[in-house]
């Protein structure tokens, strides 16, 4: 498996990919593709890595800017990830989160939130911040990894690509 970052010729699959992985998902919204696309179009689509085997695209993820208390901190927001169903628990997301985050460490950015299960997300750093915050979303779903230890705090927001104010 190889990780790289996206090409524009890659812009149909990842669409492709990010549809079929979340079709069946628990709390998929169906807008991920369309949320990536925005992203990307806005100039806002900061990392976004694929995964491939065979020349084939098998992941994608994406980290976007967040703000704090409506500040661009050097911030970042994983997600969505993505990884084609029958290729799901096999660490190909894994992987690509590990790359997104160490490019992001490698870039000088501050720290990156999520917002997902506590469980998967742990293993990577993740962990509920009390002093970051994202409205509406109980406080254990969302959590912050930083990457340089400097007080920090506030309301998170994703781009308006998510839909979230």
């Amino acid at each position: 498996m190889e990780i790289r970052p996206e090409i524009p010729s890659d812009e149909k699959a990842i669409a492709e990919l990010i549809t079929a992985a979340f079709l069946e998902a628990e709390h998929s919204g169906g807008n991920e593709a369309r949320i990536v696309d925005a992203l990307r179009k806005s100039g806002s689509l900061s990392v976004s890595f694929v995964a491939t085997e065979n020349g084939k695209i098998v992941g994608h993820v994406a980290f976007s800017p967040v703000t704090i208390d409506d500040r661009g901190d050097g911030w970042f927001g994983l997600g969505p990830v993505a990884v084609v169903p029958d290729r799901q628990g096999e660490g190909v997301g894994s992987a690509l989160i590990e790359a997104g985050l160490a490019e992001l460490r490698a870039a000088g950015s501050k720290g990156c939130v999520v917002l997902g299960e506590p469980a998967y997300y742990s293993r990577f750093g993740f962990a509920a911040d009390p002093y970051l915050w994202l409205a509406g979303v109980p406080p254990e779903y969302f959590q912050a990894l930083k990457f340089e230890e400097q007080p920090c705090g506030g309301e998170v927001k994703y781009h308006a690509a998510f839909g979230m104010a």
